[in-house]
Parts: C-alpha cells; structure tokens; sequence
C-alpha cells in the first residue's frame, strides 16, 4: 500500500475539498428536505384532499425511483430543456426532492401515532381543526420523528457519494482522482474515506441519541 501519497498533505488537503464539499451538499439538502418534508408531511396528514391526494401521488412517484436516476435527471435531463443547473446546485436539488418524499412518510407516521383520544379532547375544548394541528399533533408528533429522521438524513450523508458519476468534486470523487494518479493508493484512500463518513455519521447517531433522551426526559 502507498501510504506515502495516501497520506501527503497534497492528497490530505484535496481530500479536504472534496469533504467540504460533501458537507456542503449534504447539509443543504438537510436543511431543504426538512423544510419541505415537513409541508409534505403535513398535506398527506391533513384532511384537505386535494393537498392530501397531491402530496401522496408526489411521494409514492419519487420513493419508489432510484436515487440515482433523480441524480441523473437533475443534471443531464434538465440541460435537455435547457435549464442548466451548476453541478453542485443540481445535486442538492435531486437530493432534496428524493429525501423530502421519505422524511415526508416518517412525518406522517409521527403525526399518526399521536393518540386519538388527545385530539378528541383538543377538539372538544374548541380548538379549530388548524389550532390542534398546531397545538396538539405536530408538537407531539415530530418529537417521535427523530431517531428515524436522523437515520434518513445519515443516508442522506451518505448517498452524496453517488454524486461521482456526474464528477461532483465530493469527497469520493477527489479520493478516486487520488488514487488513480498514485500506484496502490487505492485501498489506504478508501478506508480513509470510510473513516471520515463513518465518524461524521456515527457523532450524527449519538448526537440524535441524547437529543432524544433530553427531549422525552
């Protein structure tokens, strides 16, 4: 193995770039996604059904399609139309619509687990259907989304990775520019790849844990 080159400050500090910039896309696409998965959430959750109609043809269209293929799209189909994102911007797009359909699903299955009976009382003490939505099931609802919130968002994470094959300068993508130029740097470079993605995503996970344990205690 060519630990040498694996680990010069010309690799290191490449491999930096491509980091920032995972973490750039990454938590872009965080931050979207909740937002919107959140909106989306909500219209399926809610009685109005033309808003519960649209956010459910919405979501049950971009889950069951691949990461990828959205990826795809993102950049080369739209160029078609002639609308030409810049690459980065393209794939915080993608991103974002594919992980605003799954943290949809994750919200509405909170906002369903909230008991029955506590939006029955909300709504017999003169709450409009709005205030207990308000008041009542998205305080309670979004606070049991959290753990697989997160795990959706680790993938996320992770699933930046898949942004190489539009050649996103990300962390995978400066990793594989490396090793191709340096002669048996490719394992030592993977497994510090996998080194970083697993410290960023496993801090992730614990922060989440005690986020959790403070929220429910």
């Amino acid at each position: 193995m060519d630990l040498q080159n694996t680990f010069s400050s010309t690799s290191l500090s490449f491999l930096l770039e491509g980091f920032l910039v995972t973490l750039q896309v990454a938590l872009f696409a965080i931050l979207l996604s909740f937002i919107f998965g959140i909106l989306l959430g909500v219209c399926r959750y809610t009685r109005v059904p033309l808003l519960s109609h649209l956010a459910t043809a919405y979501i049950e269209i971009v889950r069951n399609l691949p990461l990828l293929l959205i990826i795809f799209f993102g950049y080369f189909g739209l160029r078609e139309w002639g609308l030409k994102l810049p690459v980065t911007l393209s794939v915080i797009v993608s991103m974002t619509l594919f992980t605003s359909a799954l943290v949809a699903e994750i919200v509405r299955s909170g906002l369903n687990s909230v008991d029955k009976g506590l939006v029955e009382a909300s709504r017999s003490q003169g709450f409009t259907y709005i205030q207990t939505l308000r008041h009542i099931v998205l305080p309670l609802g979004l606070k049991r989304t959290i753990p697989p919130m997160v795990s959706q968002f680790i993938s996320l994470i992770k699933d930046t990775s898949l942004a190489v094959v539009i050649s996103l300068p990300e962390m995978t993508h400066n990793a594989q520019i490396i090793y191709n130029k340096h002669y048996n740097a490719t394992i030592p470079m993977l497994i510090l790849v996998a080194l970083v993605y697993f410290i960023v995503n496993y801090s992730l996970s614990r922060a989440s844990r005690r986020l959790e344990k403070k929220l429910i205690g």
